[in-house]
């Protein structure tokens, strides 16, 4: 579900961007929007109560951390708080860089709750445990997305060859 999300929510930025607007002109900053919105949905799942079945909750994601990671309860609302902070950081160009930057390794940081719920076949929003052969290629993805909406980093304009004439 998340990836379709992610991947509706590029296609309509970068419509948006052939349409005229000029934010979602490249592929790249429509990807970052993109993944801030499926970071504003998994994100609020932290905070949903568990008795709330259409969704993922709290309570599923508690499940998901592995036995060796201490607090999970705090450990998941923290995440979850990282994600919202992370999809506002994705929108605004200022912090897009550092933002990507800092998600990608959340994302890394978060593949071993989502091994250990593959593995252990945690239940997820009333429904079945995702397969481990369906978690990681899509946490591969979103670490992609996230460093690729990074973008290139600014180069200083070379230096003009010879002496710059200074005009009186």
């Amino acid at each position: 579900m998340t990836v379709i999300v992610l991947l509706v929510a590029t296609l309509g930025f970068r419509l948006l961007g052939v349409l005229g607007v000029r934010r979602f002109a490249t592929w790249r900053v429509s990807a970052a929007h993109g993944l801030a919105v499926m970071l504003v949905m998994t994100g609020s799942a932290h905070f949903v109560p568990e008795g709330v079945t259409f969704m993922p909750n709290h309570g599923d994601l508690v499940r998901m951390v592995p036995p060796f990671v201490p607090f999970p309860a705090a450990v998941v609302y923290l995440t979850g708080v990282f994600e919202l902070a992370g999809a506002v950081g994705l929108v605004l160009p200022a912090t897009r860089g550092a933002a990507g930057l800092c998600l990608a390794l959340l994302f890394v940081c978060l593949l071993p709750a989502n091994i250990y719920a593959a593995i252990s076949d945690v239940p997820f929003a009333g429904g079945e445990a995702s397969p481990l052969w369906q978690r990681v290629p899509e946490q591969i993805l979103y670490i992609a997305v996230a460093l690729a909406a990074r973008g290139r980093r600014a180069t200083p304009a070379p230096e003009a060859a010879g002496p710059v004439a200074v005009q009186r």
